[in-house]
C-alpha cells in the first residue's frame, strides 16, 4: 500500500518497433516509385517529385492533356483500415492546395489544375494501383 509520500512511477517511454518507421518510409517511397512509373506509362510528364513549400509537400507534379496535375500518393500494405485514398482528408487537401498555389505562382503556370490521388496497395508480391482523377476540388 502506498502512502502519500510514495509515488508509483509509470514509464513515460512508449516502446515501439525501431524498424517500424523505416519500414513505413520504405513502403511510402516504394509506392511513390510505382505511382511515378504508372503515370509515365499513361502519358504524364512528371515535372517534380516530392516538391516542398515550407512544411507542405506535393508527392508528384505533372502535366497531362493540358492540365497541371497535383498528385498525392497514398500507399498501404493492407486494406484493413480502408482504401488509402480515404486518408487524404480536408486538412491534407488544404496543404496540397496551398503548396500547389505556391508552385503555380513561382513557376508562372497558366494551365487548368486538377488534384489526383494515386492509391497503391503493396502486399508481398501483390501490387494494386488505383488512379483517381479530380479526387477533390479546391474550395474558397
Amino acid at each position: 500500500m502506498l502512502n502519500w509520500k510514495q509515488e508509483k512511477t509509470v514509464p513515460s517511454v512508449l516502446l515501439i518497433n525501431p524498424n517500424a518507421m523505416a519500414e513505413h518510409n520504405e513502403l511510402g517511397k516504394s509506392g511513390e516509385d510505382h505511382a511515378y512509373e504508372y503515370l509515365l506509362k499513361n502519358g504524364f510528364d512528371i515535372l517534380e517529385k516530392n516538391w516542398r513549400h515550407n512544411k507542405d509537400e506535393i508527392d508528384l507534379i505533372a502535366t497531362h492533356n493540358d492540365f497541371l496535375v497535383i498528385i498525392e500518393v497514398k500507399t498501404r500494405s493492407t486494406l484493413y483500415f480502408g482504401e488509402p485514398q480515404i486518408f487524404v482528408n480536408k486538412r491534407k487537401q488544404a496543404f496540397m492546395i496551398r503548396a500547389a498555389n505556391a508552385y503555380i505562382m513561382k513557376n508562372d503556370i497558366h494551365l487548368e489544375t486538377r488534384f489526383d490521388i494515386v492509391s497503391v496497395i503493396l502486399s508481398g508480391d501483390r501490387l494494386s494501383i488505383k488512379h483517381i482523377e479530380d479526387a477533390f476540388y479546391p474550395t474558397l
